[in-house]
C-alpha cells in the first residue's frame, strides 16, 4: 500500500500563546511519543504557534532528527507540519 492509499493521522498541538524554550519542549516531547510513526509517515504532528523563533528551532531540531517539516504562515499563526523522512 503506497502513502496516497494508507490514512496518515494528523496530531495537533496547539501552542498558540506559549514562548521558546517551552514551546520547543513541547513539541520535542511530541515528536518523541510519536517518532517511529512521523517517520514511517503514519502520522503527522500539526503545530500551531503564534512565536515567531518556533518557526526557527523546532524545524531545525525536528530535522536533525531526519524529519520532513513544512512551516507556513496562516493568519495571525504559524502552522508546521512535521512527519516523514527529510
Amino acid at each position: 500500500m503506497s502513502n496516497d492509499e494508507r490514512s496518515v493521522e494528523t496530531i495537533e498541538l496547539n501552542i498558540l500563546g506559549q514562548v521558546c524554550p517551552a514551546c520547543l519542549l513541547v513539541v520535542l516531547k511530541q515528536i518523541n511519543q510519536y517518532r517511529e510513526r512521523l517517520r514511517n509517515d503514519t502520522a503527522r504532528l500539526l503545530v500551531r504557534t503564534d512565536h515567531r523563533d518556533t518557526t526557527r528551532t523546532v524545524p531545525a531540531s525536528a530535522q536533525k532528527m531526519g524529519l520532513a517539516v513544512e512551516v507556513r504562515k496562516v493568519e495571525t499563526w504559524y502552522e508546521i507540519s512535521i512527519g516523514g523522512k527529510s
